[in-house]
């Protein structure tokens, strides 16, 4: 990924505001932490194109909370942090995308309906749409969960809840995908 955009952004912060000592600087972040945003963005979205665009928007947004004089939130787990934000804009993405592609019924009425057997690749995009229409935190936590590998215990320390009521939001998230895919 070229780091060029990022570099002109990185250069305008330390103009408006040098890093704190022992804070790093924006282009320290997107070293560090750009190959995971991605990496959660792809997996996601399931688009090259689309993942670039998500991490330009997790780095974006990160640029101007600096560039206002804003911090970014303390977390324990900063790398969490950056794949939960990674999965927002994914998921920001995918809706887009669902709400790009709705057709008023008037617009095929005309198309015969014929039954079509779904290869994989049709099921998948199913379940990317019905995990964009979850509830954006219950969206996040599935991902963060089955996609990005997070245990229990590190996602109920992210969305600052017991580890019990992750496992059962956890549950009832996938009997709400089940259903939507079928």
């Amino acid at each position: 990924m070229d780091m060029a955009c990022f570099i002109d952004a990185a250069e305008n912060l330390a103009d408006i505001r040098p890093a704190a000592a022992g804070t790093p600087d924006f282009s320290e972040l997107y070293e560090t932490h750009y190959a995971a945003v991605y990496r959660a963005a792809l997996r996601v979205t399931g688009n090259p194109a689309d993942a670039e665009d998500a991490l330009q928007t997790v780095f974006l947004r990160i640029s101007g909370t600096l560039a206002q004089g804003g911090e970014l939130p303390a977390a324990r787990n900063p790398e969490a942090w950056f794949k939960r934000a990674a999965c927002n804009a994914a998921i920001d993405i995918l809706r887009r995308r669902t709400a790009r592609a709705e057709v008023s019924i008037h617009d095929v009425s005309d198309v015969p309906l014929k039954p079509v057997v779904e290869p994989e690749m049709f099921l998948k995009e199913r379940l990317r749409r019905a995990i964009a229409a979850l509830e954006p935190e219950d969206a996040e936590l599935f991902l963060l969960r089955y996609v990005e590998g997070l245990s229990n215990g590190e996602l109920a320390e992210l969305f600052r809840q017991e580890k019990n009521n992750i496992a059962v939001r956890l549950h009832r998230i996938r009997q709400t995908l089940q259903m939507e895919i079928k």
